[in-house]
């Protein structure tokens, strides 16, 4: 357990460091982010043109450093770190493109998700081989268990990266929104692997939280940084792998609710659109409708941190009470 705090806070120590020197860098080499076009968010957000991105790539150095100093580097933990490092590349590749451009476009969607099927593939041959995973399908609200053949199982665990790395992409639409609920999501993931006594999953877990809460004093409103897709995909990633690794892949769903009802509102919104042309939403994801309904960002923010605790909450206790019985 202390190696464990210590693990979180040293993240949290570490970004907090670090953090004016590489928001001044990114200033310097103008790093910053390209908006999307007027009519696809809300007007408010014209004047976060130019803000510095790509603050993921320290979320990820500053979680994988005190990491692999101070766990045991297990091999179900590293698989959670190289999924989530992965993701961040597909991501990084994305904010990259969108600079040299000099636009909102990065990576097409195809490329985004063929990578994060291959990232998926990956992640499925080592936890059945080398970890041993079983293929089974745990659904803790009703204790029951589906066995999955291993082509069924690649499936769940691909709709589950591909699904959880756009979903926190999406919901990376406000400041301190994206990095707070995943904060909050991956305390219970922290909390989960240490009531399995899976020590280096926690400290992972806790680790990356620490640099979610350390990152949030830079991106909380107004942000003087953003984590760009780099970041939001690695975090999406990491929760995926988390999941898969704990075997709470349906848990995940409540959870990370927030995420859910983002991605959600996004399908609801093209998929009426196009049948009915009309909008379910003002505008989409969901924390724009709110937006466009009135509220501030910082009233949206803090009530969906809020809503995601309690969600967060009855995840971790589903799980505890089908491990206790």
């Amino acid at each position: 357990m202390p190696r464990i705090l210590i693990a979180a806070i040293g993240a949290t120590m570490l970004m907090l460091f670090l953090g004016p020197r590489f928001i001044s860098w990114l200033r310097t080499n103008e790093v910053g982010q390209f908006v999307r076009p007027q009519g696809l968010i809300p007007d408010a957000h014209a004047e976060k043109q130019g803000t510095p991105t790509m603050g993921g790539l320290l979320i990820l150095f500053a979680t994988a450093v005190p990491f692999v100093i101070l766990s045991s580097r297990s091999t179900e933990a590293m698989l959670v770190l190289f999924v989530t490092l992965a993701s961040g590349l597909i991501g990084f590749l994305d904010d990259f493109t969108k600079i040299v451009r000099k636009r909102s476009l990065g990576l097409s969607g195809k490329l985004r998700i063929l990578g994060l099927v291959v990232v998926s593939a990956v992640l499925v041959y080592v936890a059945t081989e080398v970890v041993g995973l079983d293929t089974t399908l745990s659904i803790q609200p009703v204790h029951r268990d589906i066995d999955l053949t291993l082509a069924g199982y690649f499936l769940l665990v691909m709709l589950v990266v591909v699904g959880s790395a756009n979903a926190v992409n999406l919901t990376d639409g406000l400041d301190g929104l994206a990095a707070g609920t995943t904060a909050i999501a991956l305390l219970s993931f922290t909390g989960i692997a240490f009531v399995d006594g899976r020590t280096d999953l926690a400290m992972f877990g806790a680790t990356l939280m620490g640099a979610c809460v350390g990152f949030l004093w830079f991106n909380s409103f107004p942000a003087q940084v953003f984590m760009g897709d780099t970041g939001s995909y690695a975090l999406g990633g990491a929760l995926a792998a988390m999941a898969v690794m704990t075997k709470t892949e349906v848990l995940l769903g409540i959870i990370g609710a927030i995420f859910v009802a983002e991605a959600l509102s996004v399908m609801i919104q093209v998929v009426v659109f196009k049948r009915y042309r009309r909008r379910v939403f003002l505008m989409a994801p969901l924390h724009h409708h709110f937006e466009m309904a009135g509220w501030s960002e910082t009233k949206i923010i803090v009530r969906l941190w809020l809503i995601a605790r309690l969600f967060s909450a009855v995840g971790f206790t589903l799980d505890y009470r089908a491990v206790t019985g």
